[in-house]
C-alpha cells in the first residue's frame, strides 16, 4: 500500500541539515520548498509517497545528494 502525502506550506518550509557525523549544517531552514524535494511542489508544496509496509518514500530522487549539497552550498553562500 501506498501513502500520498500533500502539504501546502508556501514559504513556511522548515528543515534541517546534518553531516554524516551528525554535525548541523543547516540549522534552521524557514523558506521556500528546496528543489531537493520531490514532486512538482513549485516551491510551495511537499509531495511524498510513501510506502506503508517499508516506511521508505518511493518519490525520493536518486541524485538527492548532490542537490542537497547544492541547497547547503547555496545557503552558506547567502549568509
Amino acid at each position: 500500500m501506498k501513502l500520498n502525502i500533500n502539504l501546502k506550506v508556501s514559504d513556511m518550509f522548515d528543515c534541517t541539515v546534518q553531516d554524516n557525523s551528525g554535525n548541523y549544517v543547516i540549522e534552521d531552514y524557514c523558506d521556500y520548498v528546496p528543489d531537493f524535494m520531490p514532486g512538482n511542489h513549485y516551491g510551495d508544496y511537499v509531495e511524498l509517497e510513501i510506502d506503508t509496509t517499508t516506511g521508505k518514500i518511493l518519490n525520493w530522487r536518486k541524485n538527492a545528494a548532490a542537490l542537497v549539497k547544492q541547497f547547503v552550498d547555496d545557503q552558506k553562500e547567502n549568509k
